[in-house]
C-alpha cells in the first residue's frame, strides 16, 4: 500500500469519527489500567458492567488494596480469568503505591513491571491516559492492518512497528481507536462488512465481497 492510500484511509476515518475514545468507561489513568488489565480475552461491554460497581467503592489503589484480593473478586468475578486478574490487580496497587505515589506511571518501562500488563495494555495506557502516540495491536488491528494492507506484518510486534512508521504523524495519535472500531464493527473476523465499509475505495483485500 502507498502513502497516499494510506493517508486517504485515515482521512476518511478521522471524518467519520473526529474525536475516537476507548469503549471502556473510567475517569482517571488508574481506573483506564484496572479496565484494560480486565479487559484481556473479555468484552469492554463485560468490563464496563464489572467496573460500574467496582469504582463507586474502590477506584484507586489504596482503596482496591483495602478490598483485597477476597474482596475485589465479587466485583469481577463475571470476567474471564477474574481469579488472575483479581491477584494482578492487587500487587498492581502495592507496587503503585510503594513505587509510584499511587499514580499510573508514564513510560512503557515502568508499566511492563506491572502484574498483568504486557506491551499492548503499556500501549493503551500511554495512548489512551496520556496522549503518547503509540499503537497498541490487539485481535482487531493486527486483522485490519494485515487485511487493508495498511501495515502487515506475521507478529503484533512487526504490525506494530510498521504502524507506528508508515502511519502519518497527524493520524498517529488515534489510529488505534480508529483501527480497532473498524474492526469491531465493520471489518470482522469472519464475514468483513465491505460493502458497509467507509474505506473500501483504498482497501486491498483480495477477496472484497461487494455483492
Amino acid at each position: 500500500m502507498n502513502r497516499e492510500k494510506r493517508a486517504a484511509i485515515f482521512a476518511r476515518l478521522r471524518e467519520l469519527d473526529p474525536n475516537p475514545e476507548t469503549e471502556l468507561r473510567y475517569k482517571s489513568p488508574f481506573e483506564l489500567l484496572v479496565a484494560v488489565i480486565l479487559s484481556a480475552q473479555a468484552t469492554d461491554i463485560g468490563v464496563n458492567k464489572a467496573t460500574d460497581k467496582l469504582f463507586p467503592v474502590a477506584n484507586t489503589p489504596e482503596k482496591v488494596l483495602n478490598l483485597g484480593v477476597a474482596g475485589l473478586k465479587p466485583y469481577i468475578q463475571t470476567i474471564g480469568l477474574f481469579n488472575n486478574k483479581a491477584e494482578n490487580i492487587i500487587k498492581t496497587c502495592r507496587i503503585l503505591i510503594d513505587e509510584h505515589d499511587g499514580e499510573v506511571p508514564q513510560t512503557r518501562e515502568d508499566l511492563e513491571k506491572l502484574p498483568g500488563v504486557g506491551r499492548k495494555t503499556a500501549n493503551v495506557i500511554l495512548n489512551t491516559a496520556f496522549g503518547i502516540p503509540t499503537i497498541a495491536v490487539d485481535t482487531h488491528i493486527f486483522r485490519v492492518s494485515n487485511r487493508t494492507g495498511i501495515a502487515q506484518g506475521r507478529t503484533p510486534l512487526e504490525v506494530e512497528k510498521r504502524l507506528l512508521r508508515l502511519t502519518p504523524d497527524e493520524f498517529k495519535k488515534d489510529a488505534h481507536h480508529w483501527l480497532i472500531l473498524h474492526g469491531r464493527y465493520i471489518c470482522k473476523a469472519r464475514k468483513p462488512m465491505c460493502r458497509e465499509c467507509p474505506i473500501i475505495d483504498w482497501c486491498e483485500y483480495r477477496h472484497k465481497d461487494l455483492g
